[in-house]
């Protein structure tokens, strides 16, 4: 564990209000996954900040211990993980994410 490391990720997490940390890019996910989330996020038309673990090998490695989540996609709101591919789209079928995701507009 790089404590540089994890503060970059914190740095990256408390600058937008909505990151994605995915394998990949929204464009051209590489895997169904991160795939799954960013739909997600376009869904809500959600603004957001996408970061690709596949092309910075140091948050690759790093990401799984800054919240203790172990898998990728990590979706932060307002600096907070949410979670991954399977709790957002289950939150964006209950209405819950929508909600999420609009009270972020309001704050910005």
């Amino acid at each position: 564990m790089d404590q540089q490391v994890l503060d970059r990720i914190k740095g990256i997490v408390t600058g937008s209000p909505v990151v994605l940390f995915m394998k990949g890019t929204p464009q051209f996910p590489q895997c169904g996954f991160s795939n799954t989330a960013a739909q997600v996020l376009r869904a809500c038309n959600a603004e957001f900040t996408a970061v690709n673990v596949l092309a910075d090998p140091e948050i690759f490695e790093n990401l799984k211990h800054y919240a203790n989540w172990p898998t990728f996609p990590q979706l932060y709101v307002n600096g907070e993980l949410i979670g991954g591919a399977d709790i957002s789209r289950e939150m964006y079928e209950k209405g819950e994410m929508q909600t999420l995701l609009a009270g972020v507009k309001q704050t910005n």
